[in-house]
C-alpha cells in the first residue's frame, strides 16, 4: 500500500476544520465568513408581484429596560425590522452595517430590531460594541407575512405596509444599492 503524503493544503483544511470545532474560536470564524460574504451581497428590492402588503398593525414590543411600546408599522414611516440575537454568527456579522444605515436613517426610518434573548445579554452585547440600536423584545406573535423562523431576518416595510425587501442571512446594509431604495421609499 502506496503512503499519500500531506499537502499543504490537507494541513490548512485540517487546520481550518479544528478550529470550526473548538468553541472559542468558531463563533469569530464564522462571523468573518459571513462577513466575507457580504462584500457580494447587498439587499435588494423584491420584484413588484413578489412585493406583500401587510395590513398597518401596532408592533407591541418590550424595550431592554422593561418599558411596554407599541410600535406603528404600515403607517406614514418606512421601518426596517431584524430579527436577530446576539449568538447568532450571521446576526454579529452584518450588525455593524446596520448601525451605520441608522446612524444616518435613524431619524426617517423607523428601526425594530426584535431579539427574544434575556434584555441583560443584549444590553451588555450592545454596549461591547457600543451599538446604539433600537432593539426590543417582542409581546406578540408578528403577522403571518412576517414569520421566519431563520435569523437574521430583516424587512424593509414601506410608508404604506408593502413588505420592498426580505432578506434571510447576512447581508451589507450599508451598501450603496439599498441606500438609494431607502432615500426612494422615504421620498415617496
Amino acid at each position: 500500500m502506496k503512503k499519500r503524503k500531506l499537502s499543504i493544503s490537507d494541513g490548512v483544511l485540517f487546520v481550518f476544520v479544528l478550529l470550526l470545532i473548538i468553541p472559542q474560536t468558531r463563533k469569530p470564524i464564522q462571523v468573518a465568513l459571513n462577513n466575507l460574504k457580504m462584500q457580494f451581497f447587498s439587499p435588494s428590492a423584491l420584484e413588484e408581484e413578489d412585493q406583500i402588503s401587510l395590513q398597518p398593525f401596532s408592533y407591541q414590543v418590550t424595550t431592554l429596560d422593561g418599558a411596554t411600546s407599541s410600535i406603528e408599522v404600515g403607517k406614514e414611516k418606512v421601518s426596517f425590522i431584524s430579527y436577530w440575537a446576539t449568538w447568532c454568527p450571521p446576526c454579529i456579522a452584518e450588525m455593524p452595517s446596520i448601525q451605520k444605515v441608522y446612524d444616518d436613517y435613524g431619524d426617517s426610518v423607523q428601526f425594530i430590531l426584535l431579539t427574544n434573548e434575556e434584555p441583560e445579554v443584549v444590553k451588555e452585547f450592545l454596549n461591547k460594541k457600543q451599538y446604539t440600536l433600537p432593539v426590543y423584545i417582542p409581546r406578540m406573535q408578528a403577522p403571518n407575512e412576517l414569520n421566519e423562523k431563520s435569523i437574521p431576518t430583516n424587512f424593509i416595510i414601506d410608508k404604506s405596509g408593502k413588505i420592498v425587501i426580505k432578506e434571510t442571512g447576512s447581508t451589507d446594509w450599508n451598501a450603496k444599492k439599498f441606500r438609494q431604495i431607502l432615500d426612494e421609499l422615504i421620498a415617496s
